[in-house]
């Protein structure tokens, strides 16, 4: 069986997330709550995390164990996502609206609702 456009770009957006989390992990490090320990590590474990995901979702015989686990790990992240839309808001507030500061809200709010359909799609994949 072939892989759905949705659940395709379930696996992109995973690839490249994942890579950015293992590139860039200072942009991810505040989004880890405080009452978890080393904050940097488990930016690079939920990198990796995405890109197994990403790979299960495009191998036909991981896919259906690929298909749950990004599907929960979409749940999983989702605290992380509204903390970081929330830091966004309040770096804007505190330090001053810039474009950059702008750009970055938009995008973290906009990836909010977004996680619906990417949950659905990745829970089809199975």
């Amino acid at each position: 069986m072939s892989l759905s456009r949705g659940a395709r770009f379930v696996a992109v957006i995973f690839a490249g997330s994942g890579v950015l989390h293992l590139a860039r992990p200072q942009v991810f490090q505040g989004a880890v709550p405080d009452v978890l320990p080393a904050h940097r590590e488990l930016v690079y474990l939920s990198g990796i995390a995405e890109l197994l995901c990403a790979i299960g979702l495009a191998v036909p015989t991981t896919r259906r164990p690929a298909a749950i686990a990004t599907a929960a790990l979409l749940v999983a992240i989702f605290p992380a996502n509204v903390q970081m839309a929330w830091d966004a808001g309040e770096d804007l507030v505190s330090n001053g609206a810039t474009t950059q500061r702008g750009v970055y809200l938009a995008a973290t709010l906009v990836r909010l609702p977004l996680q619906i359909p990417l949950i659905r799609w990745a829970w089809r994949a199975r």
